[in-house]
């Protein structure tokens, strides 16, 4: 079965399971989205890796990253293997001594270790059928036209009541980026209080 590239664009605070994120991931040379739900903690270690940040002690991943330098396994690939009842599985594709291994893995954790490990993330076609997005013209046309509704740099009009609205429609839009923008104002109010 032909691998499909992934690639992440995104993370945002998931709005249907409290304490939890939405990881977007995107096919490479494609349009279909993949989001997987994943916890606080995984979510801080992607968060983190991505922006470059450092902790002052390795956090688990950065331990499993020296652990495996250490003794010279190298983490080839993530490939994102299986669906099921909503939750994703995931494979680390590693080598050690001209060995190739599949270790299982909780998908949050295998994406977390491909950007410490600078890996590709693959799927599968079944895989982005069964919980793939794509969306279609008119909802292209109305995310389109809901960017141009308003200017993001300009909170300052609008009540909470609104920016929550607002951060409705961007999730609904799948415009994370501009929600995770809207929801650090609603925060940033609500510490102000």
């Amino acid at each position: 079965m032909d691998k499909i590239r992934l690639k992440i664009i995104g993370m945002s605070y998931s709005q249907s399971q409290s304490g939890a994120y939405v990881l977007i991931l995107v096919e490479a040379s494609g349009k279909r989205r993949l989001p997987i739900i994943i916890g606080g903690f995984e979510a801080q270690a992607i968060a983190m890796e991505l922006e470059k940040m450092k902790p002052t002690r390795p956090l688990t991943h950065d331990l499993f990253k020296n652990f495996a330098d250490r003794f010279k396994i190298k983490l080839k690939e993530v490939i994102i293997n299986k669906f099921h009842e909503g939750v994703f599985y995931a494979l680390l594709v590693c080598e050690h001594e001209g060995e190739e291994l599949e270790i299982d893995s909780r998908t949050s954790d295998a994406v977390a270790l491909s950007l410490r490990f600078h890996c590709p993330i693959y799927t599968y076609e079944p895989i982005l059928q069964a919980a793939g997005m794509t969306m279609d013209g008119d909802k292209a046309k109305e995310k389109q036209e809901y960017s141009d509704d308003i200017n993001f740099t300009e909170f300052a009009d609008l009540t909470v009541n609104e920016l929550t609205e607002l951060l409705n429609k961007a999730v609904e839009n799948e415009e994370y980026e501009k929600a995770s923008q809207i929801r650090d104002e609603i925060n940033r109010r609500k510490k102000k209080r």
